[in-house]
């Protein structure tokens, strides 16, 4: 393929995978522009949260990685458009009993569309990312398949992508094993190289995403009921939003054996408690699909299915349902089906799309 328009705008976080995959491009011949995205909300938070890739001095470590590979710099103001797509769209799935995603909202949203826009804006062709994935093309249609080294795979957070932002997307990092992208980083002298990996929600920098919400919505985080399958009331919770389906640990109950999460109920404020089997299901229903290796679903299909980031995935079979859900029916049972995240479907090494968990079938 003949590249007419090599420039490319490379989202650089400070971190070492960011920061290889712009000496990658720039050896590969592109005209290489380094950005990073100002997506904190106040120069306090940015301070505070030191070495993050939401942080001062994630733009101090991009800086210096540009001066060395000799790429322009340029800090970029998504600010607004962070807050409405993934901070407030956190907050209130959160709000309404569901455990959201950030990282696929902030692709969806930021990285691969207001990001891609601003890139285009300025007169590039492609933006380019350090995630672990891989993209191809076949036949006209670009294919999402996973990364060279499965343990750092990305493409989870990926299906949302479509076949525009995959044809104006490079992600070079996915030829590569995470140690081998170290080893590079090192040997041209990147200081970045020994850098380690975020991996807390890049806008709570304490990990404590119920006090995160607590703070930003005050008297609107309320005690409630923890309650049996029943309704009967077992004890007090402290507000919905410190927990999620599955959940064990930190319920602040006795009840003389382990008790888990299975839902959560919003408009009544409660919590509901069950036992181990109780978060064990084959079954789910799933909205807002988008689909990479076609257009839409239109008869059943055999799939491998993953319900979470760091699960593997299971033999399954969507179902094309009314109204444009899906069914996904499970051979085995999965373990805590969590309203709010999402459900991503391979076949063999490639992404054949996914969609959001609304809940079980």
């Amino acid at each position: 393929m003949i590249i007419i328009n090599k420039k490319v705008v490379v989202g650089m976080s400070g971190g070492v995978d960011s920061s290889v995959a712009a000496y990658l491009l720039k050896k590969q011949g592109y005209d290489v522009i380094g950005v990073t995205m100002q997506i904190w909300q106040s120069d306090e938070e940015a301070e505070v949260r030191e070495g993050g890739c939401c942080s001062l001095s994630a733009v101090d470590d991009a800086r210096r990685v540009a001066d060395k590979l000799d790429i322009p710099f340029y800090v970029m103001n998504f600010k607004e458009v962070f807050k409405t797509n993934v901070i407030d769209y956190f907050i209130d799935e959160y709000m309404n009993g569901r455990t959201p995603n950030p990282c696929i909202a902030c692709n969806k949203f930021i990285k691969f569309d207001a990001f891609l826009k601003k890139a285009q804006a300025i007169g590039a062709n492609y933006v380019a990312t350090g995630h672990y994935a891989k993209i191809e093309e076949n036949c006209g249609r670009y294919l999402l398949k996973k990364a060279e080294d499965n343990t750092k795979d990305q493409t989870y957070a990926l299906y949302n992508l479509t076949q525009y932002q995959l044809a104006h997307t490079l992600m070079p990092c996915g030829e590569y094993r995470k140690v081998k992208i170290r080893e590079m980083a090192k040997q041209i002298g990147l200081t970045v190289h020994s850098k380690k990996d975020s991996q807390e929600i890049c806008f709570i920098y304490d990990n404590d995403h119920g006090g995160y919400i607590k703070k930003q919505l005050g008297d609107k985080v309320t005690e409630g009921n923890f309650v049996d399958k029943s309704g009967n009331i077992l004890g007090k919770h402290k507000g919905i939003v410190y927990y999620t389906i599955g959940q064990r640990k930190g319920l602040g109950l006795s009840l003389g054996k382990p008790m888990y999460v299975i839902d959560i109920i919003p408009w009544k404020n409660q919590v509901v408690l069950g036992e181990e089997e109780d978060i064990f299901k084959t079954e789910l229903i799933a909205k807002d699909a988008n689909f990479i290796s076609f257009d839409k679903l239109e008869k059943p299909m055999e799939v491998e299915a993953k319900i979470r980031y760091s699960a593997k995935p299971s033999r399954s079979t969507i179902h094309p349902i009314d109204k444009g859900l899906l069914k996904v029916v499970f051979e085995e049972k999965q373990r805590a089906i969590t309203k709010g995240q999402s459900v991503v479907f391979y076949k063999d090494d490639y992404v054949i799309g996914g969609a959001i968990i609304e809940g079980l079938y």
